[in-house]
């Protein structure tokens, strides 16, 4: 998978770019793509028997992937072949992943036919770098993965890398940025004597084959690839398999003529509304092949999050599991997709064809929002990570009444009383939530969904949080959490920045400002709403200390009451900050809460 350093940056501008970017059209082949939502991603070949260790010392610089270990530990071809020996072909049995996979939830399954090493886990007769040669066996997983899949209705997808190829001379090795590039001539040799003809064998000796990853996480001008080489690749799957999904780690643009989906970062979480289909990969640990000394395990919890946060954005989730040498799975993994199959055989309706709501300000601080049509009703599930202790549940942005609302636990549901004024959904809750991990509040609506995008959401604690990425401005410099600062924005010059706010109650607000100034001067600002304007200034603000005695600093964000604003009437306002001040300011939020009296 992607290396650690360099990885973020240049992800953050491919999601930024392509997020904008909107299929040219849209047959339905991916429709159930949209609908699985939840897939399992299996890393698994000669370096599962290495198990992040070799001679001794485990995997050098810094990413820790297992799946690594022959090009970072410097290991050889013929050595790291011998690795084979160490599977135990008495005790895989692929089947069993495929099992697994299904009572989790899941309904597709990618397998890493060939990774960065170069080792096809089938008996390719492209050269002898297989599993079956190296091992002596003459079991090939891939065909039992495929017949496992189909007996179990699991859909197949492969993943191949491309790009990368530690094996063959001519392939793609990063240690050529220093020693010397392969030609173009001589890298178009290894794509005609190996990836054309291996990606032939696995699209034509299969079955159905539901979709293929590929796994280049740079746009292909920044590589060796040529986009001739990109788009014979796509001619031979869409020849092959017509039905056969490619992701956008192909390295061309996601479009519906030659990428059907796109492949976020590694375990890189939606952050907006994206409406082409995409899906996060992501590590139920921290390697993603198996690792004997992995202590990085996320909670069940996390899985919940990463898998319904992405569902409220359009998105799906691609778990990945590291199976052992001899096939086994480690039980950290085992035992939390066990917990979270139960939990998706009782609430698996809101997740399964489920999309999200396409809120720009979709973040509540309790949880998520799925929904879907059910019996030519719409529904939306409120998934409740965070139980409000006031037990009340305030949802913001949704402008139709809701025909009913109820708690659900299980097969069973209890109707809830609610409040709703102008787009905000107030939800008396029971004390005690139904699930130890999730909670579902259905909301059903006798038709669509009028919304009301752009208000901020209303939070657990009865304010509104203003922060730089709820506004209406697109063109903010933003700079984001980076362990030590919270998300802010660096304000210069001219500036102006518009909230949308939705008032339910007439009365008095406090206003409070959370900034950093770091200049030795003031900065004037000036907030208006509705005919009504404050004015102040932000003092110059210091360093704090972080963690005593170790030197470790970091700019201080403090609050300070900026006054307070009337609202005459219920309704919708744009609230307004403005500042002529030169000098930068970073701006973290405004606090618009009712007063108690």
């Amino acid at each position: 998978m992607i290396p650690q350093l360099k990885r973020i940056a240049i992800l953050c501008l491919l999601l930024i770019s392509a997020s904008l970017r909107l299929f040219a059209q849209d047959n339905g082949k991916a429709d159930w793509f949209k609908d699985a939502r939840f897939g399992m991603f299996i890393h698994w070949g000669l370096y599962s028997a290495a198990e992040g260790m070799w001679k001794g010392e485990p995997l050098r610089y810094m990413n820790n992937y297992a799946e690594w270990l022959r090009y970072r530990n410097r290991v050889s071809k013929e050595e790291y072949g011998s690795l084979a020996k160490r599977f135990d072909w008495n005790k895989i049995d692929p089947e069993q992943w495929v099992l697994l996979a299904k009572e989790a939830g899941m309904k597709y399954m990618i397998i890493t036919t060939k990774h960065h090493d170069g080792v096809a886990l089938w008996d390719t007769k492209v050269g002898t770098y297989s599993l079956p040669k190296l091992s002596g066996s003459n079991r090939d997983v891939i065909k039992e993965i495929a017949a496992a899949c189909k007996k179990h209705g699991m859909k197949l997808g492969f993943y191949y890398s491309h790009w990368i190829d530690w094996e063959h001379p001519y392939g793609w090795n990063h240690q050529q940025e220093l020693s010397g590039h392969v030609t173009d001539a001589q890298y178009n040799q290894y794509w005609q004597e190996k990836v054309i003809p291996q990606l032939r064998e696995l699209m034509s000796n299969y079955g159905d084959i539901s979709l293929i990853w590929f796994d280049m996480w740079i746009p292909y001008q920044k590589s060796i690839i040529k986009k001739e080489q990109l788009l014979q690749v796509v001619k031979l799957i869409r020849g092959l398999q017509p039905n056969c999904l490619i992701n956008s780690r192909l390295g061309l643009p996601t479009d519906a003529e030659n990428v059907d989906f796109e492949t976020l970062g590694d375990n890189q979480f939606g952050s907006n509304y994206i409406a082409h289909p995409w899906e996060t990969p992501g590590t139920i640990a921290h390697s993603w092949g198996y690792n004997g000394q992995e202590n990085e395990w996320k909670s069940t919890s996390q899985i919940f999050q990463s898998l319904i946060s992405n569902v409220s954005l359009n998105g799906g989730f691609t778990l990945n599991i590291g199976p052992r040498a001899d096939g086994t799975v480690p039980y950290e993994s085992v035992s939390r997709l066990h917990d979270v199959g139960s939990w998706l055989n009782s609430y698996g309706k809101s997740i399964y064809g489920a999309t999200g709501l396409s809120l720009k300000n979709n973040h509540f601080d309790w949880g998520y929002l799925t929904t879907k049509t059910e019996q030519n009703k719409t529904v939306v599930y409120a998934h409740v990570f965070n139980w409000p202790l006031d037990h009340k549940l305030r949802i913001t942005g949704i402008k139709s009444k809701p025909s009913n609302i109820a708690v659900v636990k299980g097969n069973s549901s209890t109707t809830l009383n609610y409040e709703q004024k102008l787009s905000s959904i107030h939800i008396d809750l029971p004390v005690d939530q139904p699930d130890h991990y999730v909670s579902e509040v259905k909301l059903t609506f006798d038709g669509p969904l009028e919304l009301d995008k752009n208000t901020v959401p209303e939070s657990t604690f009865g304010g509104f949080s203003l922060k730089s990425t709820n506004s209406l401005n697109n063109e903010l410099k933003i700079v984001r959490y980076n362990g030590k600062n919270p998300t802010y924005a660096v304000l210069t010059g001219n500036t102006k920045i518009d909230w949308e706010v939705t008032v339910t109650e007439a009365g008095t607000y406090a206003l409070d400002f959370s900034a950093h100034n770091p200049n030795k001067e003031n900065i004037p600002f000036e907030i208006s709403v509705a005919s009504q304007q404050l004015n102040g200034t932000f003092e110059p603000t210091n360093k704090m200390v972080v963690e005593p005695n170790e030197n470790n600093y970091t700019e201080e964000f403090v609050e300070k009451r900026i006054g307070t604003l009337k609202f005459d009437k219920p309704g919708k306002y744009i609230l307004t900050y403005k500042s002529q001040q030169q000098l930068p300011l970073w701006f973290n939020w405004l606090w618009l809460e009712k007063t108690k009296n």
